[in-house]
């Protein structure tokens, strides 16, 4: 698994990884689950994975507060790489909305979002992001968002 440098535009995160023989169901393609696992690998990379690697802190106390996904095309064996590019579409005091593309080079497999909550684990409650926190989902914010 890998992250590349093929953004569309340069507040998309890009996640590029290898189907598993392990992904395929029954019905010769993608099984819908997998979907959200890879949109997981894709936050994992985008908040720990790649600001770890860069010295940077990574963004922790996270939660899943709602996933929505519309699934465009069959995703079939391929030996090719496919990628999950995200964006943030929202940006609040407390949460945001990521947007997702499951693709190719030529075709979109999955559309989702996924709304996504700042959490204190230690009291069980919802927390405020901090500056810092703030600062780097910035990052990846849409022009017009």
């Amino acid at each position: 698994m890998q992250q590349t440098d093929l953004p569309e535009a340069e507040y998309r995160h890009v996640y590029e990884f290898y189907l598993r023989f392990g992904d395929i169901d029954s019905q010769g393609h993608v099984n819908n689950v997998k979907f959200l696992g890879y949109l997981e690998d894709a936050r994992m990379e985008m908040f720990h994975g790649g600001p770890v690697r860069k010295g940077e802190q990574p963004v922790r106390g996270m939660v899943i507060s709602r996933h929505e996904i519309d699934y465009r095309l069959p995703l079939l064996p391929t030996v090719h790489p496919v990628r999950v590019e995200s964006w943030v579409t929202e940006a609040r005091v407390a949460s945001f909305k990521l947007a997702y593309e499951v693709r190719d080079d030529e075709n979109v497999y999955a559309v989702a979002t996924s709304t996504l909550v700042a959490f204190d684990a230690s009291t069980n409650r919802l927390r405020r992001f901090t500056e810092e926190e703030r600062e780097f989902i910035g990052r990846y914010l849409a022009p017009g968002a």
